[in-house]
């Protein structure tokens, strides 16, 4: 009897699901067991374990978002979403990790920023978490931290080439810095702009009176990103040190790393739902006074739509590895609004840990624009090889974390967000048709969402000390 309730406690055999792997997909089962994966196939039910039917759903790994600011103090405000309520949100989407950027702030250390991220994020995620470690300067002292920092299980890190004066860091730092990294087999995030460019035509906007949110992407123009990325790789080609450039937004950008690449450099490149289903429209026009627009700011900014489909084929055919979200929420109301007369005000950000893998399963998968194969390595696979959780995350084989997605390709719906459990009063994807429900979540063999719904409320989610990066994912 004891036995029986032990294995009733800890066993379940998902059936008869469509089972997703890198390289194939197939109708099977799959054992958890004592919190991991342990065996696939066809299975015949154990005795006291508990069965699942998965009949007609895609059994896939546990959503790895790449990028997001829970909690972040920017721009004289703190982000609407903290670790508690953005990775219960991120959970009801399917994502089982989240990787949020602690960052260092100026005149701190680098351990300083660390110990806050861990004070937030202890004891209120839903999910497993790890950070990547943002810079905001460079200086000697941070310089000899970042083997301290990897060695504590952050093999990441980020640097800005944008927002002068706050955060940007130039060429001979972007080169110190990545000397070090590549020392310690780490890997560095850049947010690719012209930061120097974007300062001065802000300075020009405002100076003749153009103060509305349409101003923002005039100030940010494509050409920036392509500069920067082009301007990043001259630095690493002297180096060839691990490095990715996050939420790449235009086809200019991926001409860019592809012409990197085809030099011998590997740059790695993540991009983001919104600059593949949102464009600049969203902005109105040059003497538009509806300040709604101010929910779609965010840096980048929304591009003209004929960079989508440039990368729509790049994360399908390989050029683009993987998907996060930038999440990054402000409320419209009281937050938005700090911005109302002056667009450079306005707090950059939008919501969207939620949507991710749905809003892709849907425009990606469903549109014919890539397989559910491609698709479990853009939201999972890769992240997880990249950010040094392979094989323990991302991949739904014997001795891996039972971090599990069971998803219903057949509900259609049309988002809302009453819908959502994001802590932003809007969601940019509103009114968005939607084929597909995340209907059960498995978190290290415990399961958190049952038929949509939460299935246990606690917030156990453990932090993840990550290896170095696999290079197997280009």
């Amino acid at each position: 009897m004891i036995e029986e309730k032990r294995k009733e406690a800890t066993g379940v055999l998902l059936q008869n699901g469509h089972i997703v792997l890198p390289d194939r997909t197939y109708v099977g089962d799959l054992r958890i067991r004592d919190g991991i994966i342990a065996e696939t196939g066809h299975l015949e039910p154990e005795e006291g374990e508990r069965t699942l039917d998965c009949s007609g759903c895609y059994v896939l790994p546990g959503g790895i978002e790449t990028h997001t600011h829970l909690q972040l103090e920017s721009m004289g405000t703190v982000t609407a979403d903290d670790f508690e309520t953005g990775t219960r949100a991120a959970l009801y989407g399917g994502t089982t990790t989240v990787l949020d950027f602690a960052t260092q702030f100026h005149g701190e250390s680098m351990a300083e920023g660390l110990a806050r991220w861990h004070k937030k994020a202890e004891n209120n995620c839903y999910i497993d978490y790890g950070f990547h470690m943002a810079l905001t300067e460079w200086n000697a002292d941070l310089k000899c931290e970042i083997a301290s920092i990897v060695d504590g299980g952050i093999s990441s890190f980020k640097i800005y080439m944008a927002y002068k004066n706050n955060m940007m860091l130039q060429e001979d730092e972007i080169y110190d810095a990545l000397s070090e990294t590549k020392r310690l087999g780490a890997t560095v995030g850049f947010h690719c702009e012209n930061g120097l460019l974007i300062d001065v035509l802000v300075k020009e906007a405002k100076a003749r009176g153009n103060t509305l949110p349409w101003y923002h992407q005039w100030t940010r123009p494509p050409v920036f990103e392509e500069e920067a990325i082009t301007r990043l790789e001259t630095v690493n080609a002297l180096l060839h040190a691990d490095h990715y450039v996050v939420h790449l937004s235009t086809a200019d950008g991926l001409n860019a790393a592809l012409k990197a690449r085809s030099s011998g450099i590997e740059v790695v490149l993540e991009t983001c739902p919104q600059y593949l289903l949102l464009d600049n429209t969203r902005y109105g026009t040059e003497m538009s006074e509806d300040f709604e627009a101010a929910k779609y700011i965010m840096s980048p900014p929304l591009r003209d739509k004929r960079h989508q489909e440039p990368l729509w084929d790049g994360l399908a055919g390989g050029d683009i590895q993987f998907v996060g979200t930038d999440h990054c929420s402000f409320n419209y109301r009281g937050q938005k609004e700090m911005g109302l007369g002056d667009f450079s005000k306005i707090p950059n950000g939008a919501p969207g840990i939620e949507l991710r893998l749905l809003l892709l399963y849907t425009y990606g998968v469903e549109k014919g624009r890539m397989d559910i194969s491609r698709y479990s390595e853009v939201t999972s696979t890769n992240a997880a090889k990249y950010f040094g959780l392979y094989p323990k995350k991302g991949i739904l084989l014997p001795g891996s974390d039972a971090d599990i997605v069971v998803l219903d390709p057949k509900p259609e719906w049309q988002v809302t967000s009453d819908l959502l459990h994001e802590n932003c009063d809007y969601t940019p994807y509103e009114g968005f048709y939607m084929k597909g429900s995340v209907r059960d979540v498995f978190l290290r063999g415990q399961q958190k969402i049952a038929s949509g719904k939460l299935a246990k409320d606690v917030r156990d989610g453990q932090y993840l000390k990550r290896g170095r990066p696999l290079k197997d994912i280009m």
